[in-house]
């Protein structure tokens, strides 16, 4: 591989990197909304999501400094693709943002190899798994049919 080839591979990377970095800063902030809207029955599942996203949020921030790149920052706020009113929505806001994850670490999955290819297939698993939980259903490829629909 050359020089040229083995920078371009790396600014593919951090692009993937920076990608799931943002994702995760918005999924920190709508669950801030989820956790402010849901009922008492799934707060303590709201609780887990949000802290397993800081989670990632972090690993992936000291990542991109580790390859040399400079942390997206989280935006001061996000728009919501609905408006949350109550628990149901909270509820359907959290599936939302787990399948935009999910959608989001497919394509990190694609862009690298060895421990970071299994950290973000550990990722897309997780996201996948909350989606399911929160939606009641899942899909056959996580991440994959998501993005379908959005295209």
């Amino acid at each position: 591989m050359s020089t040229v080839d083995a920078r371009s591979d790396v600014a593919a990377r951090l692009d993937a990197l920076q990608a799931a970095l943002a994702a995760e800063h918005a999924a920190v902030y709508g669950y801030g909304v989820v956790g402010g809207r849901i009922g008492d029955d799934r707060e303590n599942e709201a609780a887990a999501a949000y802290a397993a996203h800081r989670s990632r949020r972090d690993s992936l921030a000291r990542t991109v400094r580790d390859l040399g790149g400079r942390p997206a920052v989280a935006a001061a706020g996000y728009a919501l693709p609905f408006p949350v009113p109550d628990a149901a929505a909270a509820i359907r806001l959290a599936a939302v943002l787990e399948e935009r994850v999910a959608a989001v670490y497919s394509d990190l999955v694609r862009a690298t190899e060895g421990p970071l290819r299994l950290e973000a297939a550990g990722a897309l698993r997780e996201a996948a798994v909350r989606a399911v939980r929160w939606r009641g259903s899942g899909v056959a490829f996580p991440g994959l049919a998501e993005r379908a629909d959005q295209d």
